[in-house]
């Protein structure tokens, strides 16, 4: 379900910051979806790997909050 992707792949998605991050940088999370998946990375390693999952496995995980 969750695979690991280079940076290359995802460089051309827009990228969303957590609306949980905030303004003192802290612990982020960014997230870019497109028709097949949603991809997830750090946002203070934006040219670190990036985990791939389903739009349902994501969409599973977003109604457990």
């Amino acid at each position: 379900m969750n695979t690991a992707e280079s940076t290359a792949v995802a460089s051309g998605l827009a990228w969303f910051k957590s609306s949980y991050s905030g303004t003192e940088g802290g612990d982020c999370v960014e997230i870019a979806g497109n028709t097949e998946a949603v991809h997830i990375r750090d946002s203070k390693s934006q040219t670190g790997p990036v985990v791939r999952v389903s739009r349902e496995a994501w969409a599973g995980f977003v109604g457990k909050a």
